[in-house]
C-alpha cells in the first residue's frame, strides 16, 4: 500500500518507519525542514533504539522517503495517517490546531478517494469534525478512521511490529477492512468499533494505567509506615490474572508526552459533559505529589537545612531508554531544590541537552558522567532507572560522594547490592532497606 504519515514525532515517525518495514511505499511529512534534513541525512531527530538502522534499510530499499511536500505525499498515497502533536492548552484540554490545519491540507491536496486515519490523540467526536472539515475544502470522497496508537517510548518498535491489540474505528466496512489487511501482518487481535469508541479506548487505556502507577505509589508510601516492602506486595498481587504485575513498579510518579496529557484531557472531556472524573482527579493529584517525596526525605536527612547542600541528581528524562523529558519529574526536583539553595550537579545519558533546551533552570552543574555529578555531592538522588546507573560500583560510588546518602527514586538497587557499604539509603516504599531510618515500626493497633 501507498501511505503517507503526516508528522515525525514519536508517534508518527516510529510508525511510518514500521509500516515501510511491512512492505509498505510510505511517506513521512513534516512541516519542519530541519527534521526532515536530518532524517535524509540518516539521522533521526528523536532518540528511540533501533530506530536509525531500521530507517536506513528502508530507506535504502526505495520504501521510506522524509519531505515536507505535504500536497505531493498525499497526492502519491492511498492512506493518509494523522499523527501531528495535540499537545496539552493551560486548561489541560487538547490543542487541536495542529491537526485541524493538517486536515485542511490534505483536504486542499486530495486528487481522488483517500482513507484518513487519525492515528493522534484525540477528544472524543474529533475524527467526526474532522471529517465535517476536511468536507468543506474538497470534493473527493474519502473515509475517515479512528486509528490510536499504544506504543511506548524506549520500546516502540517492539510495541508498533509486535501490538497486544488494534483499534479501529471505522464507519464504513469497506475502509474498516483496508485498515485491517493493512495491521493483519502484526496481530489477528484487532478490534473493529465505532469511531467514537476506539477514541475513548485511547483514554481509558492511559488513564487505567495512570491509576495502577499512583495506586501502587500510595500502597509504598503505606508501606514504609508500617514496615512492609512494595515490590514484594506488588509481586503477590501481580500473580492475580484479574491485576497482572505490569504498571506495579513503585517510584516518583509518571511523566512523558502521554500520561500526563491524556489523564487531563479526559478530565476535560469528562466535565464537558457534566461528569466529574473524582477518582482521575486523585490519580493525577497522586502523581504530582509523589515527587515530591524525593524533597521530603532529603528534608529529613538535612533537618530541614537544605540550604548550601550539594546534590547529585541521576536522570532528567521521564524514563530509560529516550530522550523525552516533558513533565519529567525530574523537572520540579530539580527547581525545587535550586529555589531552595542547593547546588544541584545533574547527568543523564542521553536526555541532558533536552532537558537544557526546554527547562529553563539556572545554577545546575550540568555533567558528563554519573560519578562527576555525584563528586563532592551531600546526596545523591536517582530520578530515572538507566542501566547505566544500576551498573555503577558503590564501593567507588561511596568514595566520591561527600556523604554515603543514596536516595533510590525507582528502586533500582537490592538490599545485597548495599552489603559492605556505608550508605545511608532510601527508597520507595522499602523501610526495611532505609538503613538511614532506624525509627521504630509503630504498633498497629485493631
Amino acid at each position: 500500500m501507498n501511505i503517507t504519515v503526516i508528522g515525525t514525532g514519536y508517534v508518527g515517525l516510529v510508525s511510518g518507519i514500521c509500516y515501510a518495514e511491512l512492505g509498505n511505499r510510505v511517506i513521512c511529512v513534516d512541516k519542519d525542514p530541519r527534521k526532515i534534513d536530518i532524517l535524509n541525512a540518516g539521522g533521526i531527530p528523536i532518540y528511540e533504539p533501533g530506530l536509525k538502522e531500521l530507517a536506513a534499510s528502508n530507506r535504502e530499499a526505495g520504501m521510506l522517503t522524509f519531505t515536507t511536500d505535504l500536497q505531493d505525499a498525499v497526492r502519491q498515497s492511498e492512506i493518509i495517517i494523522l499523527a501531528v502533536g495535540t499537545p496539552p492548552l493551560p486548561n489541560g484540554e487538547a490543542n487541536l490546531s495542529y491537526i485541524n490545519q493538517a486536515a485542511i491540507e490534505i483536504a486542499e491536496a486530495m486528487n481522488g478517494y483517500k482513507i484518513i486515519a487519525v492515528k493522534s490523540t484525540v477528544p472524543v467526536g474529533t475524527n467526526e469534525r474532522l471529517a465535517s472539515l476536511i468536507s468543506d475544502y474538497t470534493k473527493e470522497r474519502f473515509d475517515s478512521i479512528s486509528l490510536p496508537e499504544f506504543l511506548r517510548e524506549g520500546s516502540a518498535i517492539q510495541d508498533t511490529l509486535n501490538p497486544d491489540r488494534i483499534i479501529i474505528g471505522a464507519s464504513s466496512k469497506s475502509a474498516a477492512d483496508v485498515m485491517t489487511l493493512l495491521h493483519i501482518p502484526l496481530t489477528e487481535q484487532i478490534v473493529v468499533t465505532d469511531i467514537r469508541s476506539a477514541e475513548m479506548i485511547k483514554y481509558a487505556s492511559n488513564a487505567f494505567l495512570a491509576t495502577k502507577i499512583s495506586f501502587i505509589n500510595e500502597i509504598a508510601n503505606i508501606c514504609e509506615k508500617v514496615g512492609a516492602d512494595v515490590t514484594k506486595v506488588a509481586e503477590g498481587m501481580g500473580y492475580d490474572r484479574r491485576i497482572g504485575p505490569s504498571f506495579l513498579k513503585a517510584g516518583i510518579g509518571y511523566g512523558g508526552s502521554c500520561f500526563p496529557k491524556d489523564t487531563s484531557a479526559l478530565i476535560q472531556i469528562a466535565g464537558h459533559v457534566d461528569y466529574e472524573f473524582k477518582l482521575l482527579r486523585s490519580v493525577v493529584e497522586v502523581n504530582q505529589d509523589q515527587r515530591f517525596n524525593v524533597i521530603r526525605k532529603l528534608e529529613t536527612i538535612f533537618h530541614h537545612e537544605l540550604h548550601g547542600k550539594t546534590i547529585a541528581v541521576w536522570g532528567l528524562s521521564f524514563k530509560p531508554n529516550t530522550d523525552d523529558v516533558r513533565d519529567s519529574p525530574a523537572a520540579e526536583i530539580i527547581q525545587h531544590l535550586v529555589d531552595n539553595g542547593v547546588k544541584v550537579k545533574a547527568y543523564d545519558p542521553i536526555a541532558t541537552e533536552n532537558f537544557r533546551s526546554i527547562y529553563d533552570i539556572n545554577g545546575v552543574d550540568w555533567c558528563l558522567s554519573a560519578l562527576e555529578a555525584a563528586q563532592s555531592a551531600d546526596a545523591l538522588c536517582l530520578l530515572t532507572e538507566w542501566e547505566e546507573f544500576s551498573r555503577v560500583d558503590l564501593g567507588t560510588l561511596q568514595k566520591v560522594l561527600s556523604s554515603p546518602i543514596l536516595i533510590d527514586g525507582r528502586n533500582v538497587f537490592e538490599e545485597e547490592d548495599l552489603l559492605g557499604t556505608e550508605f545511608v539509603y532510601y527508597s520507595v516504599g522499602r523501610p526495611s532497606l532505609n538503613q538511614g531510618v532506624k525509627e521504630q515500626m509503630p504498633v498497629l493497633q485493631f
